[in-house]
């Protein structure tokens, strides 16, 4: 049996990943022995609904998990989260944002990599039928190498949750999927509740626009033998997110590189300070 901890339950992965451990037989040796959350009333519904017990304290479990899924909506708690069980070196599942702040990254990696901790998640939009065919696409060169390219994302820009971070990963993972990890510098306004950036890798920029209350996302290519795409769908992400964290839990899955994993938190940043300056602003990078 497979005993692994939910922490942060506010948002749907939690009731998502305890319904597929629930119905999937693949998943019957499973067993959360607990959930946790800063809003209790959210762990005490996942209790009457799954039969899981609520935790009082979140490093309860230090010493007795095989697995640990992190899933808070505001990112600046995933580190904190993590940090007791780190020395158990068991694999973990974090939730976008996985941090807010560069600190954070810089050490929450560091560790991770000391430690030989195996992750998975961030943003479940890689897992996308659409972002999975275009870098597919890129990588074989079905199109000739690629020249620029646009994406678009909602974004909730005032929140409790961390305000831009809160979403915000989830387009920048997408356009790392397809064009890399490791763009140079950015270039972002706000304007009327829209983010635009221009995202500058050494050869090429993508185009970024977050819309905010707009819950559509598409991605377009462009590439020297013409473009393609349009809207990203989320059919299977959920279970695809899940089933790598599962294949980490039961030794068959490497987990990401760290350095990719964490790339986005730099590139967010980056946004935010491009946004508050009027500038452009470096990527800060510190890779591990």
């Amino acid at each position: 049996m497979y005993k692994i901890a939910i922490l942060g339950c506010e948002n749907s992965h939690a009731d998502s990943f305890l319904r597929y451990i629930r119905e999937n037989d693949r998943y019957s040796d499973i067993k959360v022995v607990g959930v946790y959350s800063i809003d209790r009333v959210a762990a005490e519904k996942l209790s009457g609904e799954y039969g899981v017990s609520v935790m009082e304290s979140f490093d309860q479990y230090v010493g007795q998990l095989d697995g640990l899924i992190i899933t808070a909506r505001h990112g600046g708690y995933h580190y904190k989260f993590a940090k007791p069980y780190l020395d158990d070196g068991i694999p973990m599942f974090i939730d976008k944002p996985i941090t807010v702040s560069e600190e954070d990254a810089v050490e929450f990696a560091t560790v991770l990599k000391k430690k030989g901790i195996r992750v998975s998640g961030g943003s479940s939009l890689v897992y996308s039928p659409e972002i999975k065919a275009l870098k597919e696409k890129v990588e074989k060169g079905e199109l000739g190498a690629p020249i620029g390219g646009f994406m678009r994302a909602p974004v909730n820009l005032s929140n409790p949750h961390g305000d831009f971070f809160f979403y915000a990963q989830h387009l920048v993972s997408m356009m790392t999927e397809v064009y890399g990890p490791f763009p140079e510098s950015v270039y972002a306004v706000k304007r009327n509740g829209v983010v635009t950036c221009t995202v500058s890798y050494a050869e090429l920029d993508v185009n970024l626009s977050y819309v905010d209350g707009n819950y559509k996302y598409y991605a377009i290519l462009s590439a020297e033998k013409g473009c393609v795409g349009g809207e990203v769908t989320l059919q299977g992400v959920f279970e695809d997110e899940f089933a790598a964290f599962d294949r980490m839990l039961r030794g068959e899955g490497e987990g990401d590189e760290l350095n990719r994993f964490f790339a986005p938190v730099y590139i967010m940043n980056a946004i935010e300070r491009s946004v508050k300056s009027g500038k452009r602003e470096t990527v800060n990078y510190v890779k591990i």
